[in-house]
């Protein structure tokens, strides 16, 4: 079972939901979403992909994916799991 669902299925029996409501509520939200493939527990590559990236490399992703800005432009701050667009100096010649 992948660590996404097994995680999910804890938050829903830690929120007093029954194993089995749990196992089924979070297969059906995470085949919706695309993280689970249909009809079965297999992680799909999206999910793979995201796994494996660092919690910077998923903030500054998140963050490049609302607006038209590059992943290099943004800069991670580890206190609140947020990337913020650095400031940019333009160069002129003078």
């Amino acid at each position: 079972m992948p660590k996404i669902l097994d995680r999910l299925v804890k938050q829903l029996m830690d929120k007093w939901k029954p194993k089995a409501v749990a196992y089924a509520i979070a297969t059906k939200v995470l085949q919706k979403s695309w993280n689970l493939q249909k009809w079965t527990n297999k992680a799909t590559k999206k999910w793979e992909k995201r796994w494996n990236m660092t919690p910077a490399e998923r903030a500054k992703d998140r963050a490049a994916k609302l607006s038209w800005n590059k992943k290099s432009d943004y800069k991670y701050n580890k206190n609140n799991n947020t990337a913020t667009l650095r400031k940019r100096i333009k160069k002129f010649n003078t």
